[in-house]
């Protein structure tokens, strides 16, 4: 109070502070770490430092039976440092928890991959930036959307046999095709036989649409690069702005020197059924951008959209002209990191997965 000013000898007298009861990152509690780690506990300190940020419904979703036994469990990594948590500010209600990678699980993701901390390229200032970021709200978009076809998965019928077999980040896709396209994510599904894979435009409903349609020129020059036909997905949040988008996309794909390299799907957020128990992007919600005559505005599911476009092959099926595999997260040359599995361990293993293999991919 300006009336009672703090003398300065106040300032220095001793008050006891609140111990936290977060374990430090030494050596000895590393150690510690060696038993107190699952499988499960490994793959979610991978995938948050893959995807950066994961809320606690995308982790219970991802991993845990039930929101109890995953919030218990991202607790007990939080006091032993290996992720950390923040809530952001919402005008109305309140965020869940968001976590990021800590440096103890910084320090064992480095350890297991026979790397230094530094050659990961992590730092606990850069993680913890998210929580400041402009771009918060998409990244926990673009994860949410991926983070229902999981979920979706986990709980389909086993005779579907529906994984997501693939899912790279936008900072993994523009490191590999940063000078061509930056797409906000990379993904592979399968389900009743069919692969499908894709690159993801998610629409926050912020960017400029003529922007993202003059995009698919970069997606143009990277199928004449590689040979490989690759279909964009164009994830919007309500029908009205996808039938602006359309108009749009339609627009400049038809400029394009070769369409069929580029096939194009729209969906919206508004479509999905929001009484089914696992709503998710698989669902009859794509309607591609050439649409044919004999089925106007037939929306399909995610991996029927190959009934739409016959010309591109199946993922595991492409190859560079002379039959040459083409380059994909198991290919030196590239990252030395590889991308985690997108399925968590149990359901991994359930697939023919585990958690330590990884399926070799070959596109894009």
């Amino acid at each position: 109070m300006i009336t009672n000013s703090t003398r300065q000898r106040d300032l220095r007298g001793h008050k006891a502070i609140r111990p936290t009861p977060r374990a430090a990152n030494t050596v000895e509690h590393q150690a510690v770490l060696a038993w107190r780690l699952t499988p499960r506990d490994r793959w979610i300190i991978r995938m948050l430092h893959e995807h950066r940020v994961l809320t606690a419904h995308q982790i219970t979703a991802l991993a845990f039976p039930s929101f109890r036994s995953g919030r218990q469990r991202m607790r007990e990594l939080y006091l032993w440092g290996v992720v950390d948590r923040f809530q952001p500010f919402i005008s109305v209600g309140t965020a869940p928890m968001h976590y990021v990678l800590a440096p103890a699980g910084a320090a064992v993701l480095a350890a297991e991959d026979g790397l230094d901390v530094k050659d990961l390229g992590y730092r606990h200032d850069r993680a913890f930036a998210i929580a400041h970021s402009l771009r918060l709200a998409h990244t926990v978009g673009v994860n949410e959307w991926f983070t229902a076809l999981v979920a979706r998965a986990r709980h389909s019928d086993p005779a579907e046999h529906a994984v997501l077999t693939a899912w790279w980040p936008e900072a993994r896709c523009a490191r590999h095709f940063g000078d061509l396209i930056k797409p906000d994510a990379y993904g592979r599904w399968t389900t009743q036989g069919t692969e499908i894979e894709f690159f993801l435009e998610y629409d926050f409903g912020t960017e400029i649409l003529a922007k993202l349609a003059g995009k698919l020129a970069g997606y143009a020059a990277l199928a004449e690069a590689t040979g490989i036909t690759t279909p964009v997905l164009v994830w919007l949040q309500s029908s009205r702005r996808e039938a602006t988008a359309r108009r749009l996309l339609h627009r400049a794909w038809r400029e394009l020197d070769n369409p069929r390299t580029v096939p194009v799907a729209t969906a919206a957020a508004d479509l999905l059924n929001p009484e089914a128990e696992h709503p998710s992007p698989a669902d009859k919600v794509w309607l591609p951008l050439d649409n044919h005559a004999n089925q106007p505005g037939v929306r399909r599911e995610l991996h029927q959209l190959l009934d739409a476009w016959p010309h591109v092959l199946a993922p595991s099926s492409a190859s560079e002209p002379g039959g040459e595999v083409t380059f994909g997260p198991d290919s030196p040359s590239l990252l030395m990191v590889p991308a985690p599995p997108p399925m968590p361990p149990a359901q991994a293993q359930a697939t023919s997965r585990g958690p330590g293999t990884r399926q070799a991919v070959s596109r894009p």
